[in-house]
């Protein structure tokens, strides 16, 4: 049998933003699994709190912390309350996003704005304000949350590419920066994941068909499928593993 101690996170604790639901609902509830203590966020306190009473069923311990990320002062203020009132955090999970689709020509600036906030703002803000603490203990696992349209592009779609492109690069910047103080900064981009957010596009004949004969798998994701892989950056197992884009998108991106 496989040695499979690196993969267990028991007496590690993780905060993963925009985790009442969907994709970072699924990847909190992986980490769980794999043992670790979760801090769940996300601005909805009655999705939150549902979250968090489905995660405590796993037997961890998990804490339900609703702030705004896209608030420089409440990101501060959350992540100081964790480090003093819950406990240190070895990991984190930067996955609260959204999604505004328009023609790029008449694409409201303020909307454009909200992306850019809520998506490459709210990572870095997120990043530097647990970043110092794990800095100081010279540990810390960072997991950034990117898109297949990071490196590929689709009509009224433009500025969620630009955001998630943009947190490509900040991943690697932050490796950059950080792995010599003992950090490891990785990012995921997940493919086409059969989420809540991904409803109208599911429900479109044929938009479903354009994705499942694009992606070479033929299918969408499940959200379970995501799981594993930021288990995997969470974990010991990925060790030597720092300034990387991990695709989990049913190949989509490996074929034209």
């Amino acid at each position: 049998m496989p040695d499979l101690s690196s993969f267990d996170l028991t007496g590690k604790r993780a905060l993963v933003t925009g985790s009442s639901r969907g994709l970072g609902f699924a990847m909190a509830k992986a980490l769980a699994q794999a043992g670790a203590s979760l801090v769940l966020n996300g601005r909805d306190p009655v999705a939150l709190g549902s979250a968090a009473a489905d995660i405590a069923e796993i037997g961890n311990e998990v804490s339900a912390l609703a702030f705004d990320v896209t608030s420089h002062d409440s990101v501060v203020e959350a992540v100081e309350h964790c480090e003093t009132a819950i406990g240190p955090l070895d990991i984190l999970v930067n996955n609260a996003g959204m999604q505004i689709r328009g023609p790029l020509e008449t694409f409201d600036h303020e909307h454009f704005e909200k992306i850019m906030s809520t998506h490459v703002t709210a990572t870095f803000s997120v990043s530097q304000a647990v970043a110092q603490a794990m800095i100081a203990r010279r540990r810390g696992k960072i997991i950034n949350i990117c898109s297949i349209l990071t490196d590929v592009a689709r009509p009224t779609a433009a500025p969620y590419g630009a955001a998630k492109a943009a947190i490509a690069n900040l991943t690697r910047g932050m490796a950059a920066d950080w792995a010599s103080k003992g950090l490891h900064i990785n990012a995921i981009a997940p493919g086409y994941f059969r989420t809540d957010l991904n409803t109208t596009l599911m429900t479109d004949p044929d938009f479903n068909s354009w994705v499942e004969k694009r992606t070479p798998m033929g299918r969408w994701g499940e959200v379970e499928e995501l799981g594993p892989a930021a288990v995997f950056l969470a974990s010991d197992a990925s060790s030597f593993v720092n300034g990387h884009i991990l695709y989990v998108d049913g190949a989509f991106t490996a074929v034209v």
